[in-house]
């Protein structure tokens, strides 16, 4: 059977107690398990599929306590280095009255930040599988060149990459570098998601469509996604528009929506068997409308992981 592998940062969310607030102002935080890559695999595997995380976490508790995370909700982590030569990532939130964050991140190094090239083995892939990164781990460090190294060995087996930027201004103090990194890797990808405010950064052109239209022009992509948080999502692909709305949630905490759609959203990739090359506009309209219920029923949680849906809460949501 194809895996969904993702790599990239498994980290340890700080969320606040209370809403509201600035993080400065903020008197209590409780652990959550997170990292966008991370949340992607988590996701898949809490639907049935199967999925693999490939990073590197600190000989320490926060270590232990993701990889005890991943593999409680079925993420395979016999791809996951230990090292002592660095802590596991943190990262604390502050959260907004209507869910959205602020980031601080503890991360100068973290353990992650350290996977080499030397430690991907492109034997791990096979025909079919599927990649998914994003650009947090692509900062000037050995897990960038371990990127490439995990991309070029699943493009030799016929794969699909996939690549979310998940943009954290707070981490890069050259923003340009930013830019030109995200678009370097844009290249290596099938599948392109990306937030509606994120457009105007990687394109800088402010009017959407243009934005887009750039996108499509410029990169050999064969989908893009547009998420638009509670407001839906719009794929591109094969010179059709297709939209879809969102579901109408009480949000507690955004933090993990976007990867758990696009975790949904690969997982039916692989269930259903599916090729973006013949995929028709009935079934993509139902793959998203899938992804999109998985992300709004992952808003009323607190967390990313720990507030992922199972398959009857989905349906559910869908009135099945």
């Amino acid at each position: 059977m194809s895996r969904v592998f993702t790599i990239g940062e498994a980290l340890i969310d700080f969320i606040p107690e209370q809403k509201g607030i600035a993080l400065k102002d903020v008197l209590s935080f409780e652990k959550a398990p997170g990292g966008a890559p991370a949340n992607v695999a988590a996701t898949v595997a809490r639907l049935g599929g199967n999925s693999c995380f490939i990073g590197k976490l600190g000989e320490d508790a926060f270590g232990d306590f993701l990889v005890e995370t991943l593999q409680e909700v079925g993420v395979g982590t016999a791809y996951v280095q230990r090292t002592d030569q660095a802590n596991t990532a943190l990262a604390f939130v502050s959260l907004k009255e209507d869910g959205e964050r602020d980031f601080s991140f503890y991360r100068n190094p973290s353990a992650d930040m350290l996977l080499d090239e030397s430690e991907i083995n492109p034997k791990w892939f096979t025909t079919g599988d599927i990649l998914h990164f994003c650009s947090v781990s692509l900062v000037d460090a050995p897990v960038r060149k371990a990127h490439v190294k995990a991309i070029e060995a699943v493009k030799e087996k016929g794969g699909l990459i996939c690549f979310d930027p998940n943009i954290r201004l707070p981490l890069w103090k050259d923003y340009l570098e930013y830019k030109k990194i995200i678009k370097t890797f844009i290249k290596y990808a099938d599948i392109l998601k990306i937030s509606e405010d994120e457009l105007q950064f990687i394109t800088d052109i402010n009017e959407e469509k243009g934005a887009i239209q750039w996108i499509l022009s410029c990169f050999d992509i064969k989908l893009l996604l547009i998420t638009r948080g509670g407001k839906g999502v719009t794929a591109y692909y094969k010179d059709q528009e297709i939209s879809v709305k969102g579901f109408k949630v009480m949000v507690t905490d955004t933090t993990g929506a976007g990867d758990s759609f696009m975790g949904s959203f690969l997982y039916q990739l692989i269930d259903r068997s599916i090729d973006l090359e013949g995929i028709s506009s009935q079934v993509m309209e139902e793959v998203l409308t899938f992804s999109n219920a998985v992300a709004a029923l992952t808003t009323t949680k607190k967390g990313a992981i720990s507030a992922l849906p199972v398959m009857e809460e989905v349906n559910k949501l869908l009135g099945k």
